[in-house]
């Protein structure tokens, strides 16, 4: 495995129906009104976005997000990244006692030259990173739906 190369799996219990969450997953758009580690959504074409992330550490991300699966009656999404990170990232929405479980599941390289030189180094705290970035995100969501009144 190459050291520059990440993979993530994360789970969102979320207290709101099913197509709510995928609604807001899939309004790249509006993330930054609920994911503060999204600093800016620019909308490129009807299928991708560029995203400016941010999260604890001091640097940015820019990545291109282009939709390459968007099925809302299976509860999938997929999408291509590139820029920063070069890869994939798929969700799964699937229903739950209480609400949604929405599984992401990322592969990604990380070509910006700051993350493929100080990754033998620094990927644990990389890791961390990415994990205080998502649970800001599940947080974030579920105050964004609580307030949108999707229970």
């Amino acid at each position: 495995m190459r050291i520059n190369a990440y993979h993530f799996r994360d789970t969102w219990l979320l207290s709101a129906p099913v197509r709510s969450v995928f609604d807001a997953v899939t309004d790249v758009a509006g993330y930054p009104l609920w994911w503060p580690d999204v600093r800016e959504v620019t909308r490129v074409d009807d299928d991708t976005a560029q995203l400016v992330c941010r999260a604890a550490l001091p640097y940015v991300l820019v990545v291109r997000m282009r939709r390459a699966e968007q099925d809302p009656d299976r509860g999938r999404l997929r999408v291509h990244l590139t820029g920063d990170l070069e890869g994939s990232l798929a969700a799964v929405v699937l229903g739950r006692p209480g609400g949604t479980r929405l599984e992401i599941t990322q592969r990604v390289l990380a070509t910006k030259p700051l993350l493929r030189t100080f990754s033998p180094l620094a990927r644990p705290v990389f890791r961390a990173n990415h994990a205080l970035m998502m649970r800001r995100g599940r947080r974030g969501l579920q105050h964004h739906l609580s307030a949108a009144g999707a229970r």
